[in-house]
């Protein structure tokens, strides 16, 4: 199968795994990257021996590149996403699809304009650990699923990352940035969502950075620290979802994500890794067992999407981590804010298809049998 050839635009922290996930598969060629700090995208080309080092504007405009690779901050997402789609790329952005819902919506309205596909962070869900999950739900394992929880419960990313003020400035927070793994390996679960309410708030107004290099500055934060939120899903099954930056002394053992069926109940594994472990306990057992993997993709890494993305583009099927599935999950997190601050619940006006479930068997470079 014809080869795709992709551009990073962004070189900062998370770039590092899509370079090592793109070069796995060979359905991708990694031609070119790009920062708007020139001086970062050299030190990761001459890292990962990228052929070619670009101005943000040249990527754009690259001849040999199909699928712009979209690595920037949460705030640059849209207006990045679009010039790539202007400049006629399939558009793959790390999370969120973007900070508004508008945005978003301009985004996936363009794609469809120019007949381009969108696509959008996290893959996760690719990874053993939740296919198996997937299977085994799919299977019947645990019955008909009434119910599910999931805890997100951190004390906040200043202790570990080099520049971590974006996190709690628009569009970050722990709901869009660690409540698209949740949500995202929800709705692969569970299916769509129909509405959703909840409370946020700040905790702490201010942050002190204790990371290097930055360390002693003092963040102004913007964005709701803890939110805790209710799910009602199309299928009729209800959520409860905590994603929190505000947990200082350590959280006691919460599950990651538990899906609670008429027949038994399923442990999920951390949403934001590949692997497992998976656990069932079903109606009568004296104890949770762990289910073997059935599915591969268990190497922490990114690149899944892209390559499942490229698969799109040469077949003409449709992608899994898609503008989609992006967009209602975008929808949804603004709604538990929205929520808090109305005092009411939220109706999704979006909806999405429950992506298809990986086959079995696949071997560990493609995503098509």
């Amino acid at each position: 199968m014809k080869r795709v050839r992709v551009g990073v635009i962004g070189c900062g922290n998370i770039s590092s795994a899509y370079f090592t996930g793109i070069r796995k598969f060979p359905i991708l060629e990694l031609v070119a990257c790009a920062d708007v700090d020139m001086e970062r995208a050299v030190a990761r080309a001459e890292e990962f021996h990228i052929p070619e080092v670009c101005t943000v504007e040249a990527l754009l405009t690259h001849p040999g590149i199909d699928i712009v690779v979209n690595l920037t901050i949460p705030q640059a997402h849209a207006n990045v996403s679009i010039a790539a789609l202007e400049a006629g790329k399939h558009v793959y952005v790390e999370k969120p699809l973007a900070v508004t819902r508008e945005d978003g919506m301009r985004v996936l309205r363009l794609a469809e304009q120019k007949d381009l596909l969108v696509g959008s962070a996290p893959d996760t869900f690719f990874g053993g650990g939740m296919q198996t999950c997937r299977k085994l739900l799919d299977d019947g394992w645990i019955g008909t699923p009434i119910a599910a929880t999931a805890f997100m419960m951190g004390k906040g990313p200043e202790s570990w990352h080099p520049d971590p003020n974006f996190f709690y400035q628009e569009g970050a927070g722990p709901m869009f940035d660690m409540g698209p793994y949740y949500l995202t390996g929800l709705v692969n679960l569970l299916g769509p969502i129909r509405r959703v309410t909840g409370s946020a708030r700040i905790s702490f107004p201010e942050r002190k950075i204790t990371s290097k290099p930055q360390y002693g500055t003092i963040i102004t934060v913007n964005m709701p620290t803890h939110i805790a939120g209710v799910i009602d899903f199309a299928s009729g099954a209800i959520g409860t979802l905590i994603t929190s930056f505000d947990i200082k002394g350590g959280s006691s053992a919460f599950p990651y994500i538990e899906i609670y069926g008429t027949e038994g109940s399923l442990k999920v594994p951390d949403p934001n890794t590949f692997d497992g472990p998976v656990y069932v306990r079903r109606n009568g057992d004296a104890n949770w067992s762990e289910v073997p993997l059935t599915h591969g993709f268990t190497e922490q890494g990114r690149g899944l999407g892209v390559a499942d993305m490229a698969y799109a583009i040469r077949t003409g099927r449709k992608h899994r981590a898609n503008g989609g599935l992006a967009y209602h999950v975008l929808e949804a997190m603004h709604g538990f804010h929205d929520a808090s601050r109305e005092g009411k619940h939220y109706l999704m006006e979006s909806t999405c298809e429950r992506p298809a479930a990986l086959p079995l068997h696949l071997p560990a470079d493609a995503l098509d049998s």
